[in-house]
């Protein structure tokens, strides 16, 4: 296991380039599913999630190669539709090879999801969906079985109670690729990763109006083909990176990035004290000033994001006041302030709130992560604080962060990454 220790208080400075986005690439990996020819993938973040998902495309059947930011899937076995509990337990959404197996090989056994902690994220929606669309939906042993001989469109609502829910749309938009007629999503998510879904499935063949509004039309078509596409820039990545220009006062230019994905996350930042630039099409410009308080709600996309919500929990802990920084997507996505605290923040939990009184500074200490986001606030608190952090369980971020702590020793920061054994406990010991 490896663990990041970090000598914190220093500024970050120069530029850093944004991966490409993991949250647009697993849904469009899946898509590869849809057609029984050759797609290639450019700009692919190299990621423990990128990774698995190729793991399960090869049990379903695919040839699959990755180098260079490049992904090759050619599927060779169509007869494969078994996605088992090993793989998709590991993350939640490998759950979007539901869609396209149903939609191309008329069937799908696909194991209930896993992922990160953050709460409860039931599939429901998803399930609505494809039987609306016609299939037959049981669950049994932990498992989702579907089947269709043939899926007819339909007008369908993808309101939850948390409102749209992102990974449930790309699935239904996904089953109904060949459905008969017309399939009207309501009240589908607006995310940009969806709408490079989209935009990867019209390249295909696809005939899809409205991807990144809440109403999305699919007209059924016969097949699709192989294609070549560019995976669009992680906007929770340049979120983070932000963050840490903003935390440590420093100067930090971000490249390959699509300002207007981040308006609700820049608008914050500045409120927070930060100098914001992106008169550059594909770049912005962060200069960290004196941090104010300020407060926060997340809301789904364009509002500001859930997964954004840790990062800045880390920066206000270093305000000069009283902020609030409440979580209506994940209540419980809050795991991150007891660590926090260890470091010397002030932060209470109170409901779907945190209630962050600013200290002015914060101490080095051994803290854990419990989930992708909350790591990486723990990484931007030891950016910050005085002395010598280490943030174990950093596995949590190579699933979402393409080789973080080299991207931040180029901006000057003096952190590495360093293999430890976890210490048994004595009754583990006694036991063996």
């Amino acid at each position: 296991m490896y663990k990041f220790i970090i000598e914190g208080d220093r500024e970050l400075n120069g530029s850093v380039r944004i991966s490409g986005s993991k949250n647009a690439v697993l849904p469009i990996l899946a898509a590869t599913l849809l057609t029984n020819e050759q797609s290639v993938l450019h700009n692919v973040p190299d990621l423990a999630d990128v990774k698995l998902m190729l793991e399960i495309l090869e049990e379903l059947g695919c040839k699959t190669s990755f180098a260079n930011g490049t992904v090759v899937v050619k599927p060779i076995d169509i007869s494969r539709t078994l996605a088992s509990y090993e793989l998709v337990s590991q993350m939640r959404a490998s759950f979007c090879v539901l869609g396209p197996l149903l939609a191309n090989r008329k069937r799908a056994t696909v194991s209930l999801p896993g992922g990160c902690v953050i709460g409860v994220r039931p599939v429901d929606l998803h399930l609505k969906g494809m039987r609306e669309l016609g299939a037959k939906i049981e669950i049994e042993h932990g498992y989702v079985h579907a089947s269709a001989d043939k899926l007819v469109g339909k007008r369908i609502f993808l309101g939850g109670n948390a409102g749209s829910t992102v990974t449930g749309t790309a699935n239904v938009m996904m089953a109904a690729i060949f459905a008969e007629g017309t399939t009207i999503i309501e009240q589908a998510a607006p995310e940009p990763e969806l709408e490079s879904l989209a935009q990867f499935l019209t390249k295909m063949g696809a005939k899809i109006k409205g991807a990144g509004s809440h109403k999305i039309e699919i007209e059924g078509v016969e097949n699709l083909t192989g294609t070549e596409f560019t995976i669009m820039p992680d906007r929770m990545e340049a979120a983070t990176f932000a963050v840490a220009a903003a935390i440590t006062h420093g100067d930090v230019t971000l490249t390959n990035v699509v300002p207007e994905h981040l308006f609700a996350v820049l608008e914050k930042l500045n409120e927070a004290g930060a100098e914001i630039d992106f008169s550059n099409n594909d770049e912005i410009r962060i200069i960290g000033k004196d941090i104010r308080p300020t407060d926060i709600v997340t809301f789904p996309y364009p509002g500001f994001p859930t997964d954004a919500q840790a990062p800045f929990v880390a920066l206000l802990s270093v305000a000069s006041g009283l902020s609030i920084v409440t979580d209506t997507i994940y209540p419980d996505r809050f795991m991150h302030v007891a660590e926090m605290n260890r470091m010397g923040a002030n932060i209470r939990k109170q409901n779907n709130s945190a209630i962050i009184t600013g200290v002015k500074a914060l101490s080095g200490a051994p803290v854990m992560g419990s989930d992708l986001r909350a790591t990486a606030s723990l990484v931007l608190a030891g950016l910050v604080a005085k002395g010598t952090t280490e943030v174990h369980r950093i596995y949590h971020l190579d699933r979402g962060y393409e080789k973080m702590e080299v991207k931040l020793q180029k901006l000057g920061a003096q952190i590495e990454r360093a293999e430890y054994t976890p210490r048994r406990r004595k009754s583990d010991r006694q036991a063996a």
